[in-house]
């Protein structure tokens, strides 16, 4: 039962306190009575104490409810204060809730997103990762320049996966087999002979409806390609036995400068033979002091674009006398000259020009040869050069197709001086370094700039 203690003041004795103790004898109504008599100035402090299980529960639901409905009136006065003071309608306080669930929920993304997400690419995620990385780049993004962050970064994903199957593409036409060959080269010192035997080949595409091929082997050395040797052709077969051996007469100080062609075809009887492929073998290259039997994977055969790159090759030699200061060039021969004419033939003749300075100080050519894209000429020019100029001079080569109706046409150009490069400078360097002995050598032509083809045709007017 709860106990109430109750202070009285004594007319006699006022600063004493009486106290009342509840006992079993007392009831409600003297208690109240005594409290009732009290004077109004009198304060009472109470403490009561009751235990939880004492309580209905119908006691406590009602404590809940009102708990509740004091929130609840709380929230709806600090609502219609705030329009009050701001004015903002209902649909406002919705709008920024929305607003403050979807941060809510954007925070929790880029959260879960830094803390577990994978990562692609190396390290290009690191830079848009989390909260930064999603809106962008700081301050960047204020001035709306990185608010296409996120849909850049998805476009260099796509541009790698395009670059890598580019690349897988390019692996799959790399890897397009065209077979192999065996052959076997033995080279005689004393005879000056080179022996090749083509034994056998493997693996060949199929060029025909029936996807069988018709294949033979034709062979020649590079750079003249004069000597052309060939195989037996062998009827509907991927894997053709030839044993077939072939002699070229090679000098040994010539040997290393040459490259032997194997060149695979497939026959065809009514139409132009289709080449399935080559293998190009540089002797230079090859220990040829022993007999040298292997296989070669067989290499796509040159596009027509690279053809028409070929321009041919020249040779030539230069002597210089220091003491009476003449230089003599001897135009010996071209081979493999580039067609210019429909006929699919050239009228080629070579022009030699001395310049100094880049400007062309003398020029003299060669005999016309008609109808031919391999022409020998064996003609000798001299030029007076003196000693102490002769390190600034240059010479210049051209091979021209003569055209009786029209101008002639440049077909290729070599350069030699002290400003020359590559194989020009070195047979430059030779003729000075061995006076008075002419030096030989082969070049390949090379092309010809517009300006110095309009220049050509005007002094070919004059």
């Amino acid at each position: 039962m709860p106990r109430v203690i109750g202070l009285k003041k004594e007319a006699d004795e006022p600063d004493q306190f009486e106290q009342y103790d509840e006992s079993p004898e007392q009831d409600a109504e003297n208690i109240e009575i005594d409290l009732t008599e009290r004077p109004p100035t009198t304060k009472l402090f109470t403490t009561t104490t009751t235990e939880p299980s004492t309580q209905p529960a119908t006691t406590r639901e009602s404590i809940k409810d009102n708990v509740i409905g004091k929130v609840v009136d709380v929230k709806d006065a600090l609502k219609e204060k705030i329009m009050e003071k701001t004015g903002m309608p209902d649909w406002a306080f919705v709008f920024v809730g929305i607003i403050f669930l979807l941060i809510a929920l954007l925070v929790i993304y880029c959260v879960i997103r830094k803390l577990f997400g994978k990562k692609r690419h190396g390290d290009k995620n690191k830079k848009g990762a989390g909260f930064k990385g999603f809106f962008g780049k700081g301050n960047d993004l204020v001035a709306g320049k990185d608010i296409g962050a996120g849909i850049q970064q998805d476009l260099d994903e796509l541009q790698d996966n395009m670059e890598e199957n580019e690349k897988a593409q390019a692996e799959v036409k790399e890897e397009v087999k065209l077979g192999r060959i065996q052959y076997k080269l033995d080279y005689d010192f004393q005879q000056g002979q080179l022996s090749v035997t083509v034994i056998q080949a493997e693996d060949l595409p199929g060029m025909d409806m029936s996807g069988t091929s018709d294949p033979y082997v034709k062979l020649y050395l590079l750079p003249e390609k004069k000597k052309k040797v060939e195989t037996k052709v062998h009827r509907k077969t991927l894997n053709p036995v030839f044993n077939e051996t072939f002699i070229f007469k090679v000098p040994f100080n010539e040997i290393t400068s040459k490259t032997l062609v194997f060149a695979v075809y497939d026959f065809d009887r009514f139409s132009k033979h289709d080449q399935i492929g080559q293998v190009l073998i540089p002797l230079g290259k090859i220990d040829l002091g022993q007999v040298i039997e292997e296989w070669k994977d067989i290499a796509p055969p040159p596009d027509d674009a690279e053809a028409d790159k070929i321009l041919g090759d020249i040779c030539f030699s230069l002597r210089y006398v220091p003491t009476a200061g003449k230089l003599t060039v001897v135009i010996l021969e071209a081979k493999n000259l580039k067609k210019m004419d429909v006929g699919g033939l050239s009228d080629p003749y070579v022009k030699i020009v001395l310049m100094q300075g880049g400007k062309r100080l003398k020029k003299k050519k060669t005999s016309i040869k008609k109808c031919t894209l391999n022409p020998y000429y064996n003609e000798s020019f001299s030029f007076e050069v003196p000693f102490e100029q002769i390190q600034k001079v240059s010479l210049m080569i051209t091979v021209m197709d003569y055209d009786k109706l029209g101008s002639n046409d440049a077909i290729g150009r070599v350069l030699l001086g002290c400003n020359a490069t590559g194989a020009e400078l070195r047979h430059w360097m030779d003729m000075l370094a061995s006076p008075r002995r002419p030096i030989a050598q082969w070049h390949t032509l090379g092309p010809v700039e517009d300006d110095d083809k309009k220049d050509d045709k005007k002094e070919e007017k004059k």
